[in-house]
């Protein structure tokens, strides 16, 4: 099938869509926010700080306990109304939270979704993200009958497009000057994604 031959399916509302809000890979439980997983999270983010500022905005003024707790909540809500499906990171072994990712910019009626992704300091350069990250365009795939699946990065994070490149995702741009990192500079973004009928 050629992208040209997609169909958009008809449109239901995204509040009356039925999936899975919990999943596993081959290490890995992967499932929505729930009330009460802020205390993991923000162990998480203040062990991992060093790593994440230069990448994520939200990083750079580390949040309390009760701060973590909230945006977990609200990861919760926005679930439940499909505006944005946040997804925590579980081994299923240990139970220990080791990343987040997540469909992210969401356009229900294109089926188009963005993959974000972090981990832990202390989890990383396991191959736990490409796990994940993997598992979760599966999901998108089949679950949310997903069109288009992209990864964005600052293309100075290798890190970050190695899993994208590791995956099979295409290379589709270099946004150059596209946004500002966390200092106010300017910076590229690569834009990376798999297509129905093309990747998959």
């Amino acid at each position: 099938m050629k992208p040209s031959d997609i169909k958009l399916k008809e449109q239901v509302h995204p509040l009356m869509l039925s999936f899975p809000e919990c999943f596993e890979s081959e290490r890995l439980q992967i499932r929505a926010p729930q009330y009460g997983d802020g205390a993991a999270v923000h162990a998480a983010v203040y062990e991992s700080a060093e790593e994440l500022k230069p990448w994520m905005p939200w990083a750079r003024e580390l949040p309390t306990l009760e701060q973590s707790e909230i945006t977990v909540r609200e990861g919760r809500h926005q679930f439940l109304d499909r505006s944005d499906l946040r997804l925590l990171l579980f081994d299923k072994e240990s139970g220990e939270f080791i990343g987040s990712s997540g469909l992210h910019r969401i356009d229900w009626k294109a089926r188009r979704f963005e993959i974000g992704y972090w981990i832990r300091t202390s989890c990383s350069g396991r191959g736990y993200i490409t796990e994940a990250v993997d598992r979760i365009t599966t999901f998108a795939a089949e679950k949310l009958q997903a069109n288009r699946i992209e990864i964005r990065c600052d293309a100075r994070n290798v890190r970050s497009r190695r899993v994208a490149e590791r995956l099979g995702f295409t290379q589709e741009a270099l946004l150059r000057l596209e946004s500002c990192d966390i200092d106010g500079k300017l910076r590229d973004t690569l834009v990376f994604a798999k297509v129905r009928g093309v990747e998959y």
